[in-house]
């Protein structure tokens, strides 16, 4: 689920995952962590997602349909 949003959260940012990785100060290899869906974020991580792409941790998580 975590996999999908970010993805499309990516896709109406028109970024691409090196670009996040660059403006969201997250390594590369944890960002593609997540989109293989190896790993999960940490609460650091789900807090600089929020931040950037103005969403709650909640949406991010799938635990709600609206930002």
């Amino acid at each position: 689920m975590f996999k999908e949003i970010l993805l499309d959260l990516l896709k109406e940012k028109g970024l691409n995952q090196n670009q996040l990785s660059k403006q969201a100060d997250i390594p590369l290899t944890t960002i593609s962590g997540w989109i293989n869906a190896n790993r999960l974020p940490d609460y650091n991580a789900l807090r600089k997602l929020s931040i950037f792409f103005d969403v709650s941790a909640d949406y991010l998580l799938g635990l709600k349909d609206e930002y």
